[in-house]
């Protein structure tokens, strides 16, 4: 009777290492999702180009074990569209322009991309196809909506044909 006590003892204390450790991963993995600076010479995932020759907002997905660049939030927006990545468990970062030069993006503003507003047709420079200026707020994207002839739309009104139809105005710069 004391060995079935110890072992169920020595199980209960393993099952509970378990499910501490297990909390702890979590607690890594959700720390590990956190925004990643961008860095001089990195290429955008999707087309390649080297992401700091751009002016206008960036964009990232960061998911476990993988942290995915792209020079532009357009080029986020579409390779996010593709069903596959949208399993990839990443947490999706864009520039916040109202805290941001457009020229030199500020990586300390980077914020969560499916609750951002975005401006689209705003005549700016930027990276391959459409240029979508990303914001925190809703009232710093209507000001340049309103300054520069966009109009605002939000993560979940961004699709491909969106996209397609911005990129007719701007190509590669």
């Amino acid at each position: 009777m004391l060995l079935s006590r110890s072992l169920r003892l020595g199980f209960t204390a393993g099952f509970l290492a378990l499910l501490l450790g297990g909390c702890d991963d979590g607690a890594r993995q959700s720390a590990n999702l956190a925004p990643v600076p961008f860095q001089n010479g990195e290429e955008c995932h999707v087309c390649g180009m080297i992401i700091s020759d751009f002016a206008g907002p960036k964009g990232e997905a960061v998911a476990p074990g993988a942290v995915h660049k792209f020079c532009s939030t357009a080029e986020l927006l579409g390779w996010w569209l593709q069903p596959e990545n949208q399993h990839s468990g990443a947490h999706l970062y864009v520039h916040d322009m109202a805290r941001s030069d457009w020229n030199h993006p500020d990586d300390r503003h980077l914020i969560d991309a499916t609750s951002a507003f975005y401006v689209v047709g705003v005549k700016r420079p930027g990276a391959m196809g459409a240029t979508l200026a990303s914001f925190a707020d809703r009232a710093d994207a209507d000001r340049m909506a309103t300054a520069e002839g966009g109009h605002v739309l939000r993560f979940s009104e961004i699709n491909q044909s969106v996209l397609q139809g911005v990129s007719g105005d701007h190509q590669h710069h």
